[in-house]
């Protein structure tokens, strides 16, 4: 059994001033009904929604561009997602990977390392690069004093399952045998998903020592749909039903998506996590039932509900984004410090 971390086993907080302890009398029901409530969605969120939504009205999804086209035009920041990087004080590093060459961008911190915080970056298994995320993994790094160090995983349909896995666990073996010292594992969306999986193979082939927190945002952890996810429908706001699955099946192929679905599998002797995600995200309940899961499999966890927050919300210039992204700072620092 791994030791118990100074960390509460369950957090959660909807708000950057909720939190509740499992050791107080308060329920689970009581603060996630207060991040549900309408009254509890800013103004500016709540606008920033309502333009999001009406921009993307009638706009072509992922599904309908080519995908080398799209990875173009994400690349020079003509996505919907505003691009981070690069950033010239980053730089690459290559190791050896499963598929051949395996690439990690490599971000200082200001000064000597406490720590290494191991990204992932999002993206739907299918777009994305590790330097489009520069400044927000150079914002990590300042905040925490981590060497932040983002793999360059292979991307489907080309690749299939595992091979993103493989490349996010031989970076996890790269940094661990760097022995800098304590190791946080996170990412977003696809890259949490691939994270938490990442974990899972790290504590099945006893390699999770020196690993001290895992920071989990927005993630997809049932790759066969969870009901949020399954009755989002058509509509579009970063993601439909109908992405989702156009993003699995690029991934897994003709493979049973059960397979690669992290909710799926015993969650005992892992370490402790922080699950973000926001209540207009189709992902919402992966995050709400990985969370509940990670409780009752005995590890700590934190539960962060944003009131209003879609589907990378953090990615955009938002209260709710600078909020989040403060309190990922606070939970990879405490990690490495309680370690």
């Amino acid at each position: 059994m791994r030791r118990r971390s100074k960390h509460a086993l369950l957090q959660i907080v909807p708000f950057a001033a909720f939190q509740v302890r499992q050791s107080e009398p308060a329920t689970l029901r009581d603060p996630v009904e207060a991040a549900f409530a309408s009254a509890a969605i800013s103004e500016e969120t709540a606008a920033f929604n309502l333009r999001l939504e009406e921009n993307l009205t009638g706009a072509p999804t992922p599904m309908d561009v080519p995908i080398p086209e799209m990875r173009a035009a994400r690349a020079a920041g003509r996505g919907i997602i505003p691009l981070y990087g690069p950033r010239e004080t980053s730089h690459w590093a290559k190791i050896e990977g499963p598929g051949g060459p395996l690439n990690l961008r490599i971000t200082d911190p200001p000064g000597a390392p406490r720590g290494v915080y191991l990204h992932v970056h999002g993206g739907g298994w299918t777009f994305g690069s590790p330097e489009q995320s520069d400044e927000i993994n150079a914002w990590i790094a300042e905040a925490t004093g981590a060497l932040v160090v983002s793999v360059k995983y292979r991307l489907g349909p080309e690749n299939r399952w595992p091979a993103p896995l493989e490349d996010c666990v031989a970076a996890a073996q790269w940094v661990l045998a760097k022995n800098i010292g304590p190791v946080v594992i996170g990412g977003e969306s696809a890259g949490a998903h691939l994270a938490a999986s990442t974990l899972l193979w790290l504590r099945d082939n006893g390699l999770l020592r020196g690993v001290a927190g895992a920071a989990l945002t927005y993630g997809m952890y049932d790759l066969t749909l969870t009901p949020s996810a399954a009755l989002w429908a058509e509509r579009y706001l970063i993601l439909s039903s109908l992405i989702i699955r156009w993003f699995v099946g690029n991934l897994m192929g003709d493979q049973d998506p059960a397979q690669a679905s992290p909710l799926c599998s015993d969650l005992r002797d892992l370490v402790p996590a922080q699950f973000v995600v926001g209540t207009e995200d189709p992902l919402l309940d992966d995050t709400l039932f990985m969370a509940a899961r990670w409780q009752a499999a005995q590890n700590p966890a934190e539960l962060r509900v944003v009131p209003g927050g879609i589907h990378a919300f953090d990615q955009f210039d938002l209260a709710i984004a600078r909020e989040a992204l403060a309190s990922r700072h606070h939970f990879i620092k405490s990690c490495l410090e309680q370690t």
